[in-house]
């Protein structure tokens, strides 16, 4: 298995460009992850990477050898995958990715009695607000709220998620319950999940002359929804949510709706994977057994 293991610590080294971050992404040493192109270069007695103290590209070598390196390991993972099928005893790693708050509330709860289940599988989640690249990640399946923007990806949809404006009784005591769209825009402070590459801010409201994309801004912005949540507890400003992420909130009376005749736009709960990862026994199992989690979860 040497050589399979020098081939997909060449694949993560120039998806990445990065040895020290594929040896992190392959759980090796950055010596080891080193080592093992070495090996490759030696076997091949080619240059697979022009190194310098601060980058690391592909040579020419070695972008033709990532196309086959690509396909053999695509090809071993396949035929993994159709033996775990005909024995019914699905094993090998899943690497899964969420948003902080899909997956600390939806996801990682169920990982422990999915593994019940399924024993011989192991999950690696992920956990974060930032647009991830599957490729560049090295991940099975992705969840996520919204549209994505990659087309070449599969993506299975699970479910439409109410959604909700709201803030603290302290900041609507301070600051009023805005009148409407307009007040709200003008007169108020919205706060908002940021990370590089992100738009514009426009909250999609529905009013009865129909869906109005509101632009919004606030003094403080965050790539953590778990952070947004918290300064609207403590009475920053307003937030736009899935309802599921502060439904507790909610009942306590810790938030309360803002804006109720002019409600967000439900938001697309799905998860991204390639065609080859859905035809892999445990990415199938995972998510079949994920969605149904979800859709109970949520309803």
């Amino acid at each position: 298995m040497a050589y399979l293991d020098n081939l997909r610590t060449f694949v993560r080294v120039y998806e990445l460009g990065n040895m020290s971050a594929a040896a992190r992404d392959q759980r090796i040493s950055a010596a080891v992850a080193s080592a093992r192109i070495q090996q490759l270069e030696e076997h091949l007695n080619v240059r697979l990477f022009q190194r310098t103290t601060r980058t690391l590209n592909a040579t020419e070598q070695g972008v033709l050898f990532y196309a086959g390196a690509r396909k053999v390991l695509d090809a071993v993972d396949e035929a993994e995958a159709e033996v775990s099928s005909v024995t019914q005893t699905p094993r090998g790693t899943l690497y899964v990715a969420a948003p902080l708050g899909v997956g600390r509330r939806l996801i990682a709860p169920m990982v422990p009695k999915f593994r019940e289940s399924y024993p011989m599988i192991s999950v690696r989640l992920r956990l974060s607000d930032r647009k991830l690249d599957l490729t560049a990640e090295g991940l099975d399946a992705a969840f996520f709220l919204g549209i994505p923007e990659d087309s070449t990806l599969r993506i299975r949809k699970i479910t439409d998620c109410e959604r909700v404006l709201c803030a603290a009784p302290t900041y609507i005591a301070a600051r009023g319950q805005p009148k409407d769209s307009t007040d709200l825009r003008q007169n108020h402070d919205c706060l908002n999940l940021r990370y590089p590459g992100v738009a514009e801010f426009q909250w999609p409201l529905q009013s009865p002359d129909g869906v109005r994309r509101v632009a919004v801004s606030g003094p403080m912005e965050t790539d953590d929804g778990d952070v947004l949540t918290n300064w609207a507890l403590d009475g920053q400003g307003v937030i736009l949510k899935p309802v599921f992420e502060v439904s507790e909130h909610l009942a306590a009376g810790r938030l309360v709706p803002v804006l109720p005749d002019e409600p967000p736009v439900p938001i697309q709960m799905a998860c991204l994977y390639t065609h080859r990862k859905r035809q892999d026994p445990k990415t199938r199992l995972f998510l079949d057994f994920m969605v149904e989690h979800i859709r109970r979860a949520v309803a």
